[in-house]
């Protein structure tokens, strides 16, 4: 079984070395870390088009991508597996992805480009409050793997999977997307020239009361599992313009 481990906290991240070890640990498996050669958080679906990528081996199947999330998987696929692996892991990512952070995390993307490609696709998070400890995360990635190659995978499937930091065991949560309070996500300051300038992204963690939500689970101490659609089409609203004349 080929699997990637890819992330957008870059290749030398602790996180990813937890995850990588932990999966290398179950029998039958290629792990091969392809990686941004540095950060690339919230950098989303973005495809590097303006200038070319390089793929350099760092060590026995670790690889360096001087672009974004979804440039490793493109990578990947063309130049190190020369073909789609079988699986693909993203993370650890060195903090939560909930609710509206899977539209801005390159974690989650990496993840869903490996959806489009038809391949099963897992993004693990884990919810930072003091210090990141990716061990128990890294532990149920490991059980996540033993799990599918046990029971097999529906293709294309991508799976969010958030661990909070208080967790004491694998209790776990089939879970929706849930909806985060960024507060003011832009704070205007003055440069010592007297110019204004911006700070974007708001830090807080507060989130909307929403039942079966990931941001419910997580903040009960549960593990949040989130399944997600690729194709976006919103059939509510589909089907509510069949009766429009515009």
């Amino acid at each position: 079984m080929n699997i990637l481990v890819t992330n957008d906290d870059g290749f030398m991240a602790r996180g990813i070395k937890q995850l990588a070890g932990a999966l290398k640990e179950v029998s039958g498996c290629r792990v091969v870390v392809v990686a941004p050669e540095t950060e690339m958080s919230t950098t989303s679906h973005s495809l590097t088009l303006n200038r070319p990528l390089r793929c350099v081996k760092k060590g026995p199947h670790v690889y360096a991508v001087n672009g974004t999330p979804v440039d490793c998987v493109y990578m990947a696929v063309a130049a190190v597996f020369k073909g789609n692996p079988d699986l693909i892991f993203s993370g650890i990512n060195h903090g939560a992805n909930l609710g509206d952070d899977i539209h801005y995390s390159g974690t989650v993307a990496a993840a869903i480009e490996g959806g489009i490609r038809g391949i099963p696709s897992v993004a693990v998070s884990q919810f930072v409050v003091k210090k990141f400890n990716g061990q128990m995360a890294a532990a149920f990635a490991k059980r996540l793997l033993i799990f599918f190659k046990k029971h097999g995978l529906p293709q294309g499937l991508v799976l969010n999977v958030n661990v909070p930091e208080s967790a004491k065991s694998f209790d776990y949560e089939i879970t929706k997307m849930g909806k985060r309070d960024y507060g003011d996500p832009v704070v205007n300051k003055t440069d010592p020239r007297g110019r204004p300038y911006y700070w974007v992204g708001g830090s807080q963690y507060k989130f909307f009361d929403i039942k079966g939500s990931d941001c419910n689970a997580v903040v009960a101490g549960k593990i949040s599992l989130t399944p997600l659609n690729i194709n976006m089409t919103c059939h509510v609203g589909s089907k509510a313009m069949k009766h429009w004349r515009v």
